[in-house]
């Protein structure tokens, strides 16, 4: 995983890397509700905003160990959450909370939590695993710690 990134001073990339980044910390602390009152209270596009929510992250403080975040729709059938976890703890890591709704029209949203610090493989090998299991439609990764 770490050869698909690169550490860029913040002072040399466009204005609006800085302002996703504002507008997703707007949503996630409640202030605002909606992706669109979000990006206008930073100054940016809604189109800017989506095509690049999920690959701007801040750093965080590493020493408390690590954790990730995916979410994910999947099939209701028997043995794709199951097959999810499976992977999950073959890689080395740890379920901390999983997040499921009721099925509808034959697919559940669910978000996991991960402890990801004592993994065996990098994240974006278990990420790819993921999204290539039957009855998984979605995966993303939505926040890295």
């Amino acid at each position: 995983m770490p050869e698909n990134y690169l550490i860029i001073h913040k002072s040399i990339l466009p204005a609006y890397y800085e302002k996703v980044l504002q507008a997703r910390r707007l949503m996630e602390s409640g202030r605002v509700k909606e992706v669109s009152q979000a990006v206008r209270q930073v100054g940016i596009s809604r189109s800017t905003y989506y095509k690049y929510k999920d690959f701007i992250f801040e750093p965080a403080d590493m020493s408390g160990g690590r954790k990730a975040v995916l979410s994910m729709m999947l099939l209701h059938e028997p043995g794709v959450l199951s097959a999810l976890l499976s992977q999950i703890s073959q890689a080395g890591a740890s379920v901390l909370t999983i997040a499921q709704s009721p099925p509808v029209h034959g697919q559940a949203s669910v978000t996991l939590s991960l402890e990801i610090g004592e993994m065996t493989s990098p994240l974006a090998e278990l990420v790819e695993a993921m999204k290539r299991t039957a009855g998984v439609d979605n995966l993303r990764l939505l926040a890295v710690e």
